[in-house]
């Protein structure tokens, strides 16, 4: 990078500004702290025709995420398939949707890989020799994944009760996985007091301001794989509410540049019944955020009780005239099967929650059926397998016998056989 175009931290809440250190919250009033950027001189530079001269990966918006250098981590990472899906645009009553699909992100099937290529390579320049998280999986498969191939010492704290895909998805990269017998809120007050006392590099805590930059660069390259255009309306699912937030912001930094036409954009709100406290303040026509105590849910993904950014994610979809539904375990599973029966995309359990949710939103008329759509499908279906046991059928057993085969499984049209 030829020019340093992050210049500082600040309070979201009271804008006191900030060294670029290893801090998340302002020691004023306790808001969250994040990255500013000199727009002013990105504007001089950062072109469509020189994003789309760089590599096909999230590192091509470089000037709009805060690290001082070049990458170091994770430069592969991004600029996963938008998908039309005509299909399941079809089956959800809308005119035109496409689906992003970060379940085959780079390395861990997960759009997380976005946030930890950031905070990893912040964490570097900043001199971390041992990186940390709280997870309910993904963010730890990524930390451990990212921080081996960076020679970097890691540690991820998890609920005890996670898939046994996202477990053994830490394990094998050799990362310390601490198992906690609590909640995910509960997994994040420990790493709090970790961090306080350790001084490590948690990519959700004292690196949350630069990890959270990171899921932007999903809404830049929607915005780009739409040929330079915001989508109408962009549904995501929730958990901190962190993602939504970002992707509005990533729409909003792309008009002020220049880099696309300013137009009406909308972004709703995904999550499971079983934890949706964002939704449900929504709904109450509040942004107070009442905790959810013990979240009950299959999609453990979005299971975050005491959401961090819930009152910024509501505010984003007043914003831009969104909304936010929630969905059963059940609507959950339906879903998964939906994008997969489809458009051939196997998601985990959050993946159902944002088709399902969306499919409400369409019904309910929040989503017009004559208008364009995005799904933000976030994690791989191979992470949560237990969520889709006995609930596909079974695979037909026979002997290998053609006329078995004929007599069970197949019966073909003998004129066309005889063709």
């Amino acid at each position: 990078m030829d020019r340093n175009f992050f210049s500082n931290l600040k309070c979201r809440e009271c804008g006191k500004l900030y060294a670029k250190k290893a801090i998340h919250v302002c020691d004023f009033d306790f808001g969250p702290l994040e990255a500013v950027y000199d727009y002013a001189a990105i504007r001089g530079v950062l072109t469509r025709q020189l994003i789309e001269s760089r590599p096909q990966s999230m590192w091509r918006y470089r000037e709009l995420l805060p690290i001082d250098g070049a990458p170091t981590v994770g430069t592969q990472v991004g600029f996963t398939p938008l998908v039309k899906a005509d299909r399941l645009a079809k089956a959800l009553g809308l005119r035109e949707l496409y689906v992003k699909n970060d379940t085959v992100n780079y390395p861990t099937l997960s759009f997380k890989d976005r946030v930890v290529s950031v905070a990893l390579s912040r964490a570097l320049e900043l001199g971390f020799e041992v990186v940390a998280c709280a997870s309910t999986g993904n963010l730890a498969n990524s930390v451990a994944a990212n921080a081996a191939s960076a020679g970097l010492k890691s540690y991820v704290l998890i609920p005890a009760d996670l898939e046994q895909g996202k477990v053994l998805g830490s394990l094998v990269y050799g990362a310390n996985v601490i198992a906690i017998h609590g909640a995910y809120d509960q997994v994040n007050r420990l790493c709090s007091e970790i961090a306080g006392k350790y001084g490590w590099g948690f990519v959700n805590v004292n690196l949350r301001p630069y990890y959270a930059e990171g899921s932007k660069t999903m809404g830049f390259e929607i915005a780009e794989q739409l040929g330079w255009r915001l989508p109408r309306h962009t549904i995501i699912p929730m958990a901190s509410g962190s993602l939504l937030t970002k992707i509005h912001k990533a729409y909003k930094e792309f008009i002020d540049l220049g880099l696309v036409d300013k137009a009406p954009f909308s972004v709703h709100g995904a999550q499971a019944t079983g934890c949706a406290p964002i939704t449900h303040a929504l709904k109450r026509g509040t942004d107070m955020v009442k905790p959810v105590a013990k979240p009950q849910t299959i999609a453990k993904s979005l299971a975050i009780g005491t959401p961090a950014d819930g009152y910024y994610a509501i505010h984003s979809m007043n914003q831009t005239g969104g909304t936010a539904e929630d969905c059963t375990d059940e609507e959950i599973v339906e879903g998964i099967r939906l994008l997969a029966e489809c458009e051939g995309i196997f998601a985990e359990t959050a993946g159902g929650v944002t088709v399902a949710c969306a499919k409400k939103l369409v019904a309910a008329g929040h989503i017009p059926a004559d208008e364009s759509a995005v799904l933000c499908i976030t994690g791989n279906g191979l992470k949560t397998q237990e969520a889709m046991l006995n609930q596909c059928g079974a695979p037909r057993t026979i002997n290998p016998s053609l006329r078995e085969f004929e007599d069970r499984i197949y019966q073909p049209d003998q004129s066309a056989v005889a063709h």
